[in-house]
Order: structure tokens, then sequence, then C-alpha cells
């Protein structure tokens, strides 16, 4: 049976709350280690009832194809010449229709889960990025335990600025404490909105929340994302928001691309 014992590194995200934009942060990370770093990255979704990592990556058409050695995960064509390789894992590659619901008990999603790390086909990898649902459910406690002997790098915290994000993310540190779970550091995604037409950058849900959260609890701070039109449109259309030279000058560009780069000096330092 396969297990991801080759993989280098294995990098949670997490969340108290949904919507903040946890998912965005998992895959946009995801394509820029494969598409700008050139490595050989796995980005498993275990969001089994919100599985939206597909569509933003661009493989929504994707198979996954069980053989002897385990699932194959759909594979992101990259442009021709790339170092880099994206293998991706979902629920959403397994329903009859993207629409279907998906409606299980805790130990279904477990048992899922466990095929998901266990049963996969990654080869070798440099990363491996999950993106988790949001809270401290039962996904959460079972994928800790899969992970514990294959020692994670540790997790990274998105939250979004306003206090009604930050009281649930807290949450998160206690949740990692007593799984013996790293925190990597925190990311303050939506922070500022900025205006397509001038690009100047408007703290509509406040700001210094993610900063604020990361020195309370004496973890790194990763750094800002704003809010940027052109991001969203990147992922409904499946592309990399960071591999566009029409987003360039987003400030947007270099928030994603501080965080990545600290992410993975943070990697590099465990």
């Amino acid at each position: 049976m396969p297990t991801p014992f080759n993989v280098k590194n294995i990098v949670v995200v997490l969340s108290g709350k949904g919507g903040v934009g946890k998912s965005t942060i998992a895959c946009q990370l995801a394509l820029t280690l494969a598409l700008k770093k050139g490595l050989r990255v796995g980005l498993l979704d275990v969001d089994v009832c919100g599985p939206s990592v597909p569509k933003i990556c661009g493989v929504e058409d994707g198979q996954v194809i069980q053989g002897p050695s385990g699932w194959t995960p759909a594979r992101l064509r990259l442009p021709e010449g790339s170092a880099g390789s994206l293998d991706v894992m979902s629920i959403a590659f397994l329903l009859a229709s993207k629409n279907d619901a998906v409606v299980w008990r805790g130990p279904r999603k477990d048992a899922v889960i466990h095929q998901f790390v266990e049963d996969v086909a990654w080869g070798d990898l440099d990363y491996l990025i999950i993106d988790t649902p949001p809270g401290t459910s039962d996904e959460h406690i079972t994928l800790a335990e899969i992970l514990r002997p294959l020692q994670p790098a540790g997790a990274i915290i998105v939250t979004t600025p306003q206090e009604v994000a930050l009281d649930d993310v807290r949450k998160m540190f206690s949740f990692c404490t007593k799984l013996g779970l790293r925190c990597l550091g925190v990311v303050e995604n939506m922070s500022g909105y900025v205006c397509p037409h001038c690009a100047e950058c408007t703290n509509i849900f406040g700001s210094g929340g993610g900063l604020q959260l990361a020195a309370e609890y004496r973890v790194p701070f990763l750094g800002p994302v704003p809010l940027d039109p052109a991001l969203a449109r990147a992922e409904d259309e499946g592309k990399s928001f960071l591999a566009s030279s029409a987003t360039a000058t987003s400030p947007a560009v270099a928030g994603l691309t501080l965080v990545v780069e600290n992410i993975e000096k943070e990697v590099a330092m465990r």
C-alpha cells in the first residue's frame, strides 16, 4: 500500500472559520511551488463536503484512476518545459456530478481521508499541501492521527482581519497544541481591497488582525494578502494568479509571493 513517506514536507492549511480564503491560500501555494519554484507538489483536498480545490487549480475535469498501486491523482498540465509537477486528489473527482451533495456521517469521512493519504500513489514529492475544512471536526482529528508518524512540517493558519474571524481562528492554536502540530505561522487574507482601476488598496475589513494574532501566540506572521478581483477571476478560470503576467503589478502578487517565501523559510527551519 503506497504511503507518503517519500514526501519531504507536509503542510496543513487550517482555519477555525469558513470563508476566509483557506482554499485560496492552499491552492496558490501549491501552484506557485510547482509553476514558479519547479517543485514536485501534491495537493490533497480533505474538505469532503465543500471540495473547491479542483476548480481553483483548473483540473475540474481531471480523472483519478484506481490501480494496483492505489489511486493515481489528477495531474495539472503545466506549460511545456516546466520542471515542477502538481498532482491533485479530491472527493470531487469521485462524484457522479459536481452538484452532488456529500451527505456522510463521520466514519465514512474518516475512511475516505485514510484512503486519500494512504492509498494514493503520490510518488516522490517535495511538498504535500493539505486543504482542510473549517473548524476542528472529525476530519481534522483523523488527519492529525494519520500524519503524526509522517512528521508533518506544520500548519498554516489563515484568517481575515476582522475580530469576528479572529475569535474563531484562535481556537486553531489550541488545536495545534493538543495534537502536537507545529504552527508555521499566520496568513492574513483579504487584507484590504485592491481597486481594479487604480490599484489602491482600501482596508474594508480592517487590517492588522493577523499580525496581532501572530504576536499574541508568538508564531511567525507569514504576510498579508489583499483581496483582488483579478485573483478571484483567476481562480474561477482555474489559473495560477502568480504565474500570470497580467497580474504582475497587483499588490496581491507581492503579498502572496511574500507568504510563499516565508512558508518555505519556516519549513526549512524545522
